[in-house]
Parts: structure tokens; C-alpha cells; sequence
């Protein structure tokens, strides 16, 4: 049964999905256009925190405008879920509104959706609403939303807190302080971002009034999680009223994985009107209407031997939740924290986690999901307790490292890495570097009149435990294979990377096996795709449901070719008697006479419970120019564990990728908000700025895999671990060159020209004094 080497697991096949998508040929939700559908608008608020009163009578009567939907028309309807609550002390949510009732939390927040003939119409209806806004004073950024007196988000959070909970033992972590040698500590911002996938969202939605039946197709990261929320939560019909069906989906990150507004309001405007509705955000929208990520404040210290050992670890967080809880919202802080130790062997931990409401725009997961925030501050802060000893940044990460016979290893707050060797790709990462050569190119830097630093982040993350996925994989009348399955690709490769799966047990080429996805009629379940689990759950799925499929088919073959199954293999497509020249193809097996159709299906489920936990070490070389503040990345070496290897050209593009999101959030990338008014000041591309090619460098990628031992096939979930390993390796090699040159040992994210030329010319200015 072995395959090919050419196509199976391991191998570079290139992406099959490629050709169209490059040719024009992709289809995305905004290139379906069902004939004289209506299309829709979003009124939404430009204050921050304002009370509303609307009048639409005039806009309804206007030329092509067909419904325009206020919150009264939809108070029947259930508001947005939060799916997520603490077990030890369960809070209750503030209602999330599918249209703001009276009162608006944010700009951007929807007071009216407008349904017209003509998009120009729909703008037109939405100029004619007139609302009567009566600000009330708003508040940003989770510092200012917890001071005495800050105006309040909602009156029954008093000081904006939804919660305010410990993780670890405060008990122990105090009388680890009392007796260490030194103290390190960090107060540092991880700024909000916002998602900037290629494709903004969209949808287009159809009613069968016939059968009472709605199709919504959507860009989403998962299309039966999406119809059993609407269904089940909101719109308060059975699930089999309603189909999602999500075509090619240009990026996700985390943010197409939830419920919006938007795909509600068309539900009901499609019932209504007994028509076809069709909404495609603009990038602005994407900017005022779509969850957000990071926004985190956090205050962490480690308490320190004499000889570089960390004895407790004490860690005060903020979690910007913005004005309602989104799907996943107040997880991801709370999960985060879970992750605060890292790579390292530290016995006592406690973190405070506090929630915060505040008037901007709700905050949830995006790439890595709490693991990027949880890395960023436990590198960060290995590094000062490097500076604080005198020790190199290399040397306190070996002496804390867990080590390889420690492992399964279970931290502080119950995470059990089960397999790594993270000396070892610490090792290699620095050696690619060429880290001892540093001082030699730093020199020849200085003499240009520029600073060098290097930097590097050792990470570890949590993925692949969103629950169980299902695959299905059939033999088809003309001898291919069609897998089908609950994942949905936004750009991963998932066509490539399951038809490498098939390949590896029957040897077909991957041009004869079909992926299906996003379809909810065509598929029974499915959890969709995100934390990192469409390869370490729905991976093992597939291979296992291929060879169950295999193994029916050697049945069926054996009658046909009267042998023993046992004596059968699987290759290039044909199963044949091993040794011999008899043999059957896949086609001719399916027209088999009297063939049981359940002996030409697989099925699989598996379900990742202790997750699998990805690391790595990035290591970063920086070159700023002092009298500008310009930072240039001149080296960047990634080694990563990934446990096991399925396709390495994905596997690149996916670590690529991801690592320069996070050189953008290091670098450039920031949400800003006004302090007082609440206004949304970075709403475009021209305000808010992306990392394009000229700023990313060069990177050298390798693996370093422990195979994983509580996964079948070996693997560790590969999608966020680049947005995971950069941001503090950019970050600490940013602070190694200001503290080689001016002992300035602090700066935040992102670390633009302007912020790094302020830092250096105060330094200045103090010591000119």
C-alpha cells in the first residue's frame, strides 16, 4: 500500500487549488449574483456611545427602497451568543443586539439595514433615515475604562469589568517573591488589530417560500457552526430551515468564524420579501462592523534566583472585550493566560484576568487566539530578567527550558506538553543566525551611523482541540475519491493536504480526489476550521476514514477477484493481488453487479482532547537608523516543531504568512481609537497600516519535528504559529539595539519610526540635562 512518494505525506505537492484561483476562475460569495437580487446597506452609528430615536418613514418611500429594518421590527429576534463562560464563576452577558435598541456602544454599532433594488438606492434610503443622536459621554482602552469615575458601557458592569478572576496559586507565587534574589518586571501593551483578510465578508441570501427554506451563502470560516447559531439563537427556526453554503473564502483568520449581524437581517428581509438579498461589506465596514483582535494590557514579573532560575511567575492582564461580547470573546484572554509560562519550567504562577467593557468595536479571536498575547509576554519577559542578571538572552532560556526527559510535562496551569526538545531548535535557530558572528556585523553597522540588534522568542501554543470533526471519503463511479468533510479552507491548502492523505494509502494522483466543503445540505456536521485543528482532527478523520474505505474495498475486490483480502494491495488506484498481475481498477469495482453502496464509503470521527502544543524559536536581526527611527529587518531564521511534516511548501506558507502578521503588529499595525469621543480614527487603509512585501525579509524556515505522541499521525497543528513566534522576537531584538546603544529597555508594539526616534531623542534630552 505504499504510495507514490510524488503525491503522499511529506511531500511538496504543489497546491491543486491554485490553477483556478490564479486564473480568474475562483469563486468568492460577491461573484454569486442571483438574478434581481436586492441589495442591502448597513446604517451605522458615528458616535461612540449615543442615544438614538429613528424615524425611516421618509426613506421608505423613496424609488427602489423595498424594506428598511429598525430595531423594532426585529425585537423578536434572539441576540448574538457568547458560547463561552467560566465554570468556576459564570457571568452573565450584556444582550447583543441584532439591531442597537435605543442606545448605540460603539461606532459602527447598526441601527438600520436597508433593503433596495440598486446599491446607489440602498445609499440613497440610508441618507434619507433621519436619527436624532444624543452622545453620552464614551471610553477606550481598558486603563482608562477601570478608573474611578470612567463612563460606563453598561450599568449593570460597574467599572466596566465583566470579570475579575485568579488562574494559579497567589499563595505560592507570594512566598516565591519573598525569597528571590531579584525581580523582573514588564508592563506592556499588545495593541488591537484589525483582521485585514483580502476578501471582505459577504453574503447573498435566498428564500424558497415554497418549502419555507432559506440558503445563505456566505464567506465564512464554517458553514453548520453559522446556521446553528443563526437558527438556534437568533432567528429561532428549526436548522433544517435554513442551508450555508460557503464557496472560496479569501482569508478568514479567526474573524469568518463568527455569527454577524448582517447574515440575521438578511434572513429576515429574504422571509419577508420573498426575494433574494445580497450585502457585501466595504473595507471601512470591515473596519467599524467586524470583531477585532489582541487589545490586551498586561503587568508581569518573575521571581528570580541568584543563578538565573525562575522561581514564580506573577502576571496582572486586561482583556479589552470592546461594547458586547462576541462568539468567543471573553475566551480568549482567560485561555490565553493559560499559556503565560511558555517553554519554561516555572513551579509557581498566578495571573489576575479581568475583562473590560469599552465603547469600541467587540474584540474576539484572531490568529492564535490569546497564544500570540500569552507568548509576546512571557518573551518579553524572559528577556528583562536576562538584562536584570547580566545574562544572555540564550543562556536564561536554557537554564529554564523543561527538558526533554521532564516530558509529558504539565505546567503551572494544567497544560501537559507531551513531546519537544526546545534547547535543540533554540540551538539550530541561533546557528542559522549566525548569532555569535552579531557583535562583528553590529560593529560594521555602527560605523555606518546605524544600530543592530538581535532578538529571539522560544514559543509554545495550544491547538487542535475545537472538538470532533467528521470525514466521509467515497469511491466514485469513475474511480475517483471525494472527501467530505466539516472544515472550510480560507486559503490553508485543505484540497492539497487531504488529497496528500488519500494518496498516502491508494496512490492516487490529487487531481483525482475532490475535497468538499461549506455546504450544510451536503455534509452532516462539521466544527469548521480554526485553532489549528483542520490537520491534527480532521487530518486523522481522513486517514482514518480512507482506510476504512480501503479496507471495503479490498472486500469487495477479493470476491471479484476471488482471493484473500489479506492478500491484496491498494496502489495507483488499483487493487491487486500482491506479487501478481491480477488486479481491478477503482472504476471497474464501483459497476460491480450487486455492489453494497456502504462498502464504497468511509467514515471517521476523531477528536483532539489533550490538543497538541506547537513550538519554536524565531530569531530576529534589526537595523534602525537612529536619526529617522526606520526599522529594517536584515535576517530572520524560524525553526518550528511541528511534529510531523505533511506538505513542506504549505507548511511554509502558512509559517510566511503568519509570521508576517506578526512582523505587522510589531511593526505598524494599530487600532486607534479617540480617549474621549470614541472615534474610530485608523477606519481605512489610509490610517491604518499593513506590512507589504519590501517590509518583510527574507526568512529562513526549518523544522526541528518531535513527533507529537497524543496525535495519530504524529502532527502539531501548524496555522498560527508564525503570528505566535514574531511579534517578541521582533520586538526584543527592536529593544536589544536601544539598550546596546542607549540602555533604553522598553518600548511597545508597533515600534514605528515615530515611537522609536521619540525613545531615542528622549534619551538624549535626559542625559543632556
Amino acid at each position: 500500500m505504499a504510495a507514490p512518494i510524488k503525491f503522499g505525506v511529506g511531500q511538496s505537492v504543489l497546491r491543486k487549488e491554485d490553477d483556478a484561483l490564479i486564473r480568474g476562475k475562483g469563486r468568492y460569495t460577491d461573484d454569486y449574483a442571483p438574478q434581481a437580487a436586492l441589495r442591502c446597506l448597513v446604517l451605522r452609528s458615528p458616535h461612540a456611545h449615543a442615544k438614538y430615536t429613528i424615524d425611516a418613514s421618509r426613506a421608505r418611500g423613496l424609488p427602489g427602497v423595498a424594506l428598511i429594518l429598525t430595531a423594532d421590527d426585529v425585537k423578536d429576534l434572539g441576540n448574538l451568543p457568547c458560547l463561552f463562560n467560566l465554570e468556576t464563576d459564570p457571568f452573565t452577558g450584556p444582550p447583543y443586539p441584532i439591531l442597537a435598541q435605543d442606545e448605540v456602544r460603539h461606532v459602527g454599532d447598526a441601527v438600520a439595514f436597508v433593503v433596495a433594488e440598486t446599491i446607489d438606492q440602498a445609499r440613497d434610503a440610508i441618507e434619507a433615515i433621519e436619527v436624532k443622536w444624543s452622545p453620552l459621554p464614551a471610553v477606550t482602552g481598558v486603563v482608562n475604562a477601570v478608573k474611578k469615575g470612567a463612563p460606563q458601557v453598561w450599568p449593570d458592569k460597574p467599572g466596566n469589568v465583566l470579570f475579575d478572576v485568579s488562574i494559579g496559586d497567589k499563595a505560592a507565587v507570594d512566598a516565591a517573591f519573598a525569597k528571590a534574589h531579584a525581580v523582573a518586571e514588564i508592563s506592556i501593551v499588545n495593541p488591537r488589530v484589525v483582521a485585514s483578510f483580502l476578501e471582505t465578508r459577504a453574503a447573498v441570501c435566498e428564500y424558497d417560500s415554497k418549502r419555507d427554506h432559506l440558503t445563505l451563502t456566505v464567506g465564512s470560516q464554517g458553514s453548520h457552526r453559522l446556521r446553528d447559531i443563526l437558527c438556534q439563537n437568533v432567528l429561532n427556526i428549526p436548522t433544517d430551515k435554513m442551508r450555508v453554503i460557503c464557496p472560496d473564502v479569501g482569508g478568514g483568520f479567526g474573524t469568518k468564524l463568527f455569527p454577524y449581524r448582517e447574515y440575521a437581517l438578511m434572513a429576515v428581509a429574504a422571509r419577508k420579501l420573498k426575494k433574494a438579498v445580497k450585502w457585501a461589506a466595504d473595507r471601512s465596514e470591515h473596519f467599524m462592523g467586524d470583531a477585532q483582535g489582541r487589545d490586551n494590557v498586561t503587568t508581569a514579573k518573575m521571581a528570580l534566583a541568584e543563578d538565573g532560575k525562575f522561581l514564580a511567575m506573577d502576571c496582572d492582564l486586561m482583556g479589552d472585550m470592546g461594547a458586547y461580547l462576541s462568539t468567543f470573546g471573553p475566551y480568549i484572554p482567560h485561555g490565553g493566560a493559560g499559556m503565560l509560562p511558555g517553554l519554561y519550567d516555572i513551579q509557581a504562577f498566578h495571573c489576575r484576568v479581568r475583562t473590560i467593557f469599552t465603547h469600541s468595536v467587540p474584540v474576539d479571536a484572531y490568529r492564535g487566539a490569546g497564544r500570540p498575547e500569552a507568548a509576546y509576554v512571557i518573551e518579553r519577559l524572559v528577556d528583562a530578567c536576562a538584562r536584570k542578571l547580566d545574562m544572555t538572552s540564550d543562556a536564561i532560556r536554557r537554564k529554564n527550558f523543561i527538558p526533554p526527559k521532564a516530558l509529558p510535562y504539565k505546567t503551572a496551569t494544567g497544560k501537559v506538553y507531551d513531546s519537544g526538545d526546545f534547547a535543540a531548535h533554540l540551538k539550530r535557530a541561533m546557528e542559522i543566525a549566525e548569532w555569535k558572528e552579531f557583535p562583528k556585523r553590529a560593529k560594521l553597522a555602527k560605523k555606518g551611523g546605524l544600530i543592530r540588534g538581535i532578538g529571539l522568542a522560544s514559543y509554545v501554543e495550544i491547538c487542535g482541540v475545537m472538538g470532533e470533526e467528521t470525514a466521509n471519503v467515497r469511491l466514485d463511479s469513475n474511480g475517483d475519491v471525494t472527501v467530505l468533510i466539516g472544515t472550510q479552507s480560507s486559503g490553508q491548502g485543505h484540497q492539497t493536504a487531504y488529497a496528500q492523505i488519500v494518496a498516502e494509502q491508494f496512490g492516487l494522483v490529487p487531481e483525482r480526489v475532490h475535497v468538499r466543503q461549506g455546504d450544510t445540505d451536503e455534509i452532516a456536521t462539521g466544527l469548521g476550521t480554526g485553532g489549528s485543528a483542520s490537520i491534527p482532527s480532521g487530518g486523522v478523520s481522513v486517514e482514518r476514514a480512507t482506510r476504512e474505505l480501503g479496507q471495503k474495498l479490498k472486500e469487495v475486490a477479493a470476491q471479484a477477484l476471488e482471493a484473500s483480502a489479506g492478500d491484496l494491495e491498494i496502489t495507483d488506484g488499483i487493487i491487486r493481488i500482491a506479487g501478481t498481475d491480477r488486479a481491478i481498477s477503482f472504476a471497474d469495482l464501483t459497476k460491480r453487479p450487486g455492489v453494497d453502496p456502504s462498502k464504497l464509503n468511509g467514515s471517521a470521527t476523531f477528536a483532539s482532547a489533550d490538543g497538541t502544543y506547537p513550538n519554536g524559536t524565531h530569531v530576529a536581526e534589526v537595523e534602525i537608523d537612529p536619526a529617522t527611527g526606520i526599522i529594517k529587518i536584515v535576517n530572520y531564521v524560524i525553526v518550528d516543531d511541528f511534529g510531523k511534516t505533511l506538505n513542506p511548501l504549505l507548511l511554509a506558507g502558512q509559517v510566511h504568512g503568519g509570521a508576517m502578521q506578526g512582523i505587522g503588529q510589531a511593526l505598524m499595525e494599530q487600532v486607534v481609537y479617540g480617549p474621549t469621543d470614541g472615534q474610530l480614527i485608523t477606519a481605512t487603509f489610509m490610517d491604518y497600516a499593513l506590512p507589504r512585501a519590501a517590509d518583510g525579509p527574507a526568512f529562513v524556515f526549518e523544522t526541528h519535528n518531535v513527533p507529537c505522541k497524543t496525535n495519530p499521525m504524529g502532527v502539531k497543528g501548524a496555522g498560527e504559529a508564525g503570528a505566535i513566534g514574531s511579534c517578541p522576537a521582533v520586538v526584543n531584538a527592536i529593544v536589544d539595539a536601544l539598550w546596546r546603544e542607549y540602555k533604553i529597555d522598553h518600548i511597545d508594539m508597533p515600534a514605528t519610526p515615530e515611537r522609536v526616534w521619540i525613545a531615542i531623542n528622549e534619551h538624549h534630552r535626559r542625559h543632556s540635562l
